[in-house]
Parts: C-alpha cells; structure tokens; sequence
C-alpha cells in the first residue's frame, strides 16, 4: 500500500511543505514554529510573493476546508471545487452573510447560489 504525503502550510510565513500524516506528531514550521495546516493532497500553494493568493488560501484554509480530490489515495479523482480569485471568495462571503449559512458550504459550490450535490 502506498501512503501519499499531505501538503501542510504555514499562512503568516507563505511556505508549504509535503509531509506524511503523522496523528501522534505535530507538524510545526521551521520558520515560526506555530503549528502547520493540513491543506489536503491537491493543494497547489501560490508563489511566496503572491500575498492575494495566499489570503485566498488562508481564507480557504480557515474555513476548514482542504484542497482534496473524491479519494484519499491520489488515483482517479476528480478535485473538488474551491475558490480560485478574491472576486469568487468575495461573492460566496457575501451568499453566506445574506443566507446565513456556513462560509465551508458556500465556498465548496462551484455556484455561489447552486445547492451542494452529494
């Protein structure tokens, strides 16, 4: 069996790394020493200098939500939708507040207005 490695990132330092999930370990950044994110196995961090992809990613991130596919495993998965600009997050903050539903649901619809299919 093979055991695929998880992206964890660090939001304040806008580094990520690629880890294997480890429950009895905590994984901290070598930069700031406070604890990583698991990002999920589809997560594709922005460049270092992108502070607006990285707000979107915290956001993303903050949510409780991860950049993951259908399975666990890495093979024949098709990725699940996350915001990919500010103007996506912006309208599904703003669904949200209006509706009253969680800032998770809204942001996992590729339509800001579309129910989620299970």
């Amino acid at each position: 069996m093979t055991y695929y490695k998880l992206h964890y990132a660090c939001v304040a330092c806008r580094v990520s790394f690629k880890q294997h999930a480890d429950p009895r370990r905590q994984h901290l950044c070598p930069n700031c020493a406070r604890p990583l994110i698991c990002a999920g196995h589809d997560f594709a961090p922005p460049r270092r200098r992108d502070v607006r992809g990285w707000s979107l990613a915290a956001a993303v991130l903050g949510a409780g939500l991860r950049y993951e596919g259908l399975s666990g495993c890495g093979c024949g998965k098709k990725p699940k939708y996350r915001p990919r600009t500010r103007a996506e997050l912006r309208v599904r903050q703003i669904v949200a507040a209006r509706e009253g539903l969680p800032l998770s649901e809204t942001l996992s619809r590729p339509g800001p207005l579309t129910p989620l299919a299970d």
